[in-house]
């Protein structure tokens, strides 16, 4: 079974680089970001976990755990982390998860159940399906997947964006709409009727059309 928004997150555990944990215990409360790579030491990788790093900060303002998977052991991941500060400037500052026997990456169907063998003697092409983003909210629900190819880096501002626009739209029944950042206007969600909407908005809503209502951004 292939996962899917909505469905809970696999719960699992694993050694990191901040020692081992069970995931939904480590999950607690908060929402969490789970980010995947194919392979220790390689270049498009090693610029996005120093991104991550960068932002961390944002994150933890919202309440966001993040965590890093290869399928390289910890030890590995330890040295890396050197190379991450020495061309980034920023080192993970969140754990990072060694999954040498590769369980977890099938479990969250990163790559096929039928995937074997030592890590160690896999390629970053064996595990080119490994680069994925998931975001997980307090709940254990998968709020997102995104899924990127080896030669392309990911875009964390987007994922912050996203989180963003997730916990807003989990408090409030409205939605975002295209290109949305925090403190523009929002969509007043279609499950809400008009006569419900006068109550929340009794200022009334910009309605180009009758099925976009456009209000500010609740707080």
């Amino acid at each position: 079974m292939t996962l899917q928004i909505g469905d809970t997150a696999p719960d699992f555990e694993a050694d990191t680089t901040e020692g081992h944990i069970r995931f939904h215990d480590w999950i607690g409360d908060s929402w969490a970001i789970l980010f995947s790579h194919p392979k220790d030491f390689t270049p498009v990788c090693t610029t996005e976990l120093g991104s991550m790093a960068r932002l961390k900060p944002e994150f933890d303002k919202r309440n966001v755990k993040i965590i890093g998977l290869s399928v390289d052991p910890v030890a590995n991941h330890a040295r890396w982390a050197d190379d991450i500060k020495d061309t980034t400037g920023f080192a993970p500052n969140y754990p990072m998860i060694g999954d040498t026997d590769l369980k977890i990456a099938k479990t969250w169907n990163m790559l096929p159940a039928a995937a074997s063998g030592d890590a160690s003697q896999r390629t970053p092409a064996d595990n080119q399906t490994v680069r994925n983003v998931f975001i997980i909210g307090p709940d254990k629900k998968i709020k997102l997947i995104l899924v990127y190819p080896m030669t392309t880096g990911r875009n964390f501002d987007e994922v912050l964006r996203v989180v963003d626009s997730l916990q807003l739209t989990a408090k409030h029944k409205v939605a975002t709409p295209a290109d949305w950042k925090q403190g523009e206007d929002v969509i007043i969600a279609g499950s809400v009727s008009d006569e419900e909407a006068k109550k929340t908005y009794p200022q009334g809503w910009k309605a180009p059309r009758p099925y976009i209502r456009i209000v500010p951004q609740p707080h």
